[in-house]
């Protein structure tokens, strides 16, 4: 009985185990059932890689702005962390701040274009972006059970994304970035003056900011496997495997500790921007 979703009798020759061999034809391959659409779906489920597109262009257009503007990145005590730590000569000097002169007077360009690598090197590489940024940008697939455009698919085995692979090294990067943002956000607890013992609406953001850094960083896929992912007997390990449990707790909102922390770092420098030009100061609380 005919269902609409069987193919002709397979041919056989070079030319047929080539094609295969290259895995041309995608999801309208003979191996597929032939439907004529794309999907089946008949929700909006374009919606979902739209919103993650266009917040992540968002983010990627601010970012970039702020990024090379070379300007208005420090409100006493507050510094964005774009520029945190501050690693070159032409850095405004910060009192108590993360002030390190590692590139002399030759390195012309913003500071922040030196640390951000780190930060934007792990959130690319994260296995939550990845998926994000699949089906937002390339499609592949743009959603479940919706054809991705593409013929072939060779993963991540080549040029650019076998460089995801370093997923885990750049963890390690964004373990002591997150430590000093944590110095930064200590340092907030002085007022202009440099004066301890105050804390204004900035300090607030920036403890939002640091908190949903290092959940987001905690939550991490390498953390939960660096801590426990490789133990064969768990009952040997209590205390490994106490933190493997709370890290996968965490892993478990991973997306949205992204989105939030992503959120939250936009935030604090945009803070930190509208105090440096002199849109308002700093509400202080005592």
């Amino acid at each position: 009985m005919a269902t609409g979703t069987e193919h002709p009798p397979p041919e056989t020759g070079p030319a047929t185990a080539a094609t295969a061999r290259k895995g041309r034809g995608g999801v309208h391959g003979p191996a597929r059932a032939t439907i004529a659409a794309g999907h089946l779906r008949t929700d909006r489920w374009w919606l979902a890689p739209a919103a993650t597109a266009a917040g992540l262009l968002a983010f990627v257009v601010y970012s970039t702005w702020r990024a090379f503007a070379n300007a208005d990145y420090y409100a006493a005590p507050y510094v964005s962390p774009f520029y945190s730590p501050c690693l070159a000569e032409n850095c405004v000097p910060m009192k108590g701040g993360p002030n390190w002169e590692i590139f002399g007077s030759w390195w012309g360009l913003s500071p922040a274009l030196l640390i951000l690598v780190f930060p934007l090197g792990f959130r690319l590489t994260c296995y939550y972006y990845r998926k994000a940024y699949y089906r937002g940008f390339w499609a592949s697939p743009p959603a479940c059970a919706v054809a991705e455009p593409h013929g072939t698919y060779t993963g991540e085995t080549r040029f650019p994304l076998i460089l995801q692979n370093a997923h885990r090294y750049f963890f390690y990067a964004a373990l002591p970035v997150a430590g000093i943002l944590t110095y930064d956000t200590v340092l907030t607890f002085r007022d202009a003056s440099y004066a301890w013992g105050h804390m204004g609406l900035g300090t607030l953001v920036f403890l939002v900011n640091i908190g949903l850094i290092w959940a987001y960083t905690l939550s991490c896929h390498s953390c939960r496997h660096i801590v426990g992912g490789r133990l064969k007997h768990f009952s040997r390990h209590p205390v490994r495997y106490r933190l493997w449990g709370w890290v996968g707790r965490l892993n478990a909102r991973h997306m949205q500790l992204a989105w939030a922390s992503l959120l939250s770092v936009a935030l604090a420098d945009f803070y930190v921007y509208l105090l440096a030009v002199g849109a308002f100061d700093d509400p202080r609380f005592f």
